[in-house]
Order: structure tokens, then sequence, then C-alpha cells
């Protein structure tokens, strides 16, 4: 049954309660054919919508309301062409078996032609999704979708702030501490007679001794993202100034844009590797991680490696953890 909600979001089918009548999900490779079958299946679809509609918040799309007034172009099409996108790309990398770094360096994503044309993107015509490639890094793995761009973003604009939290939670595992009670707003674009970037404000706000210590972390990391605007859309300016990506990441490393970004999480794909496989581990369990269970990441990823993270070796070093075999205790 564990294994059935985990793949398949539903009960197990009758070749499944067979197996296990039988014992075979005690065969180590009858198990393993078992969840090649079970990944096969069209079922499995549900997974990437389940687990990545978890893992990146994307479930937040659904309440997400760019104000129109700026961005004209939004509507509920290109909403669900957003979620789309990440959950056919998620599918491709699952379907294929590639490496789980994949979901951040991959030079091509899905699109038709409503989201096409709202990433400038000519050619693409037709509701169907199919996949395009991008040599010139502008799209790509999940950092350069819409859909993560837009939920990491407020009404009016974007938010280094939360698209710095969002990188250090979901993708490295590091979360920052919380904001302390009565934070000060961020301050307008206007003050004496000078309308003052994105950057310039937060350094006005990192001012603040209870503020800089979070904000040290989060900010340098979502100022990376900055060429894209609150719903996605590649910008090289911002108020009639050039927009500045320059960012870094809390172990001191700096860069330039989303590539440089991309570059950095990739000089060590282990930690992303083993925040993917906790997360997905905790979708597959139903419950949060436990001390108890650092053992089983450890062994999942050690396994994981000589197969360069592929995406079945993750999922069978989940399926054959010890935490996913056996019941809790009481």
């Amino acid at each position: 049954s564990r294994l059935s909600f985990f793949l398949w979001s539903s009960i197990p089918d009758a070749e499944l309660l067979d197996a296990a009548v039988r014992g075979d999900l005690r065969n180590p490779a009858k198990l393993e054919a078992q969840v090649k079958r079970m990944i096969a299946d069209p079922r499995s679809a549900v997974l990437p919508a389940h687990f990545a509609g978890q893992w990146l918040h994307l479930k937040n799309l659904a309440s997400a309301t760019p104000d129109m007034r700026l961005f004209t172009d939004f509507d509920d099409n290109l909403r669900q062409a957003f979620r789309q996108e990440t959950e056919t790309f998620f599918d491709s990398v699952i379907r294929e078996d590639k490496g789980v770094v994949e979901l951040l360096s991959a030079n091509y994503s899905f699109l038709n032609e409503r989201l096409a044309k709202h990433y400038g993107v000519p050619g693409i015509y037709g509701s169907r999704f199919r996949r395009v490639e991008f040599p010139d890094g502008s799209r790509g793995g999940l950092l350069r979708h819409g859909s993560v761009l837009t939920v990491t973003s407020y009404a009016t604009r974007t938010s280094p702030v939360i698209r710095g939290k969002w990188i250090l939670e979901t993708l490295l595992g590091v979360p920052p501490p919380p904001p302390p009670p009565d934070v000060p707003a961020l301050k307008e674009k206007t003050g004496a007679g000078k309308i003052r970037s994105m950057r310039e404000r937060l350094a006005m706000h990192r001012d603040s001794p209870a503020c800089s210590g979070c904000h040290k972390l989060m900010d340098p990391v979502g100022f990376a993202l900055e060429n894209y605007d609150a719903v996605g859309r590649w910008r090289d300016f911002e108020d009639g100034m050039p927009v500045d990506a320059a960012g870094g990441l809390p172990d001191g490393s700096s860069f330039t844009g989303v590539a440089g970004l991309q570059q950095a999480l990739l000089k060590r794909p282990e930690l992303f590797v083993s925040t993917f496989v906790e997360k997905m581990l905790t979708y597959a369990l139903g419950r949060g991680m436990e001390p108890g269970d650092a053992p089983a990441v450890r062994r999942i990823l050690r396994e994981a490696a000589a197969s360069n993270y592929s995406f079945f070796s993750c999922i069978m070093g989940i399926v054959r953890s010890t935490p996913f075999q056996m019941r809790r205790s009481q």
C-alpha cells in the first residue's frame, strides 16, 4: 500500500497485491521489477504533479494574483501553462531516467503557444506542449520556470528575499531562521526625489540590526534571478535602470545571473540531491524527516552516486530504505 500510494497516489492494483501475497516484494529483484512496472504505468503521472506541487510550492500558483495593471497579459490560461510546463518537464526526467541534477542543469523545457508567446519564443503554435531547447540558457531547468518565478514574487514586483529563501530551503535544505517580530516594511522606490533600485532598497532594509543577519543569507541568492520579472519574463532593465543580477551563496561564492547561480549549485550536486531525497522521502512516508532517518538518506545518496544520481536509483533507494519498509513504532 505504501508503494502504491507513493508512486500512484492510489490503492494497489491486483498484480501488486498478488506479488505481495506471494512474498515477492521481499525479493530485491522482484521488488525492482514491480517499481519499474509501476513507473511505466500511466498512473505514475500523478507523481510529478503531486510531489512537485508539494516540494516546489506549485500549489501556491492557484492563489498567485499578479497585478493586472502591471502584468496585463497574465490570465488563468498562463497560470495553467506554468504548472504544466514544470510537471511535464519533471515527468520527462522520470520517464527518461535522467540524473536528478538534470532538474537544474537542463537546457530544454516544454512549451505550448501560450507559454512560448509569454517567454518571447517564436515558432511555437497550438496548445500541445512540446520539447524546446535553449542553447542561449534563457530557459531550461527549474530556476528558469515561470511557475517557480511567479510563486516567489509579490503581486507587483519580484522579491529577492522570497526567491533566496526558496532556493536555500527548497533546493539546498538550509532554511534561514524565521524573521523577528515587527519587521519593518521595505521602503518604496522613491526617496529624496530619487528612484531606488531593488538592490538599494534592500541594502537600506539590511541596515536594521534585526534584519541584517537573515537578509545577508537570502538576498544575494535571490538577486541572481532578477533578470526575470514577477511573472517570469526576461528583462534587462527595471524602471529604466539596468538589472544588477550579481549574487552569491552563503559559502562565500559569488556569481552573476541565473547561469552563475546554476553553476554554483552544481559544483556540489550532492547537496541538491540530498535535499531532493529528503523531500521525496517525506512525500513517500507522509511525515517529516527525523534524526533517525539520516542514515537512510546517506545510504540512498551513496548508492545513487554510482548511477550519477539517476531518478530511478533515488526512487529505488527510497523504496528499499528502512523508514519506507518498516512500520513506525508506537
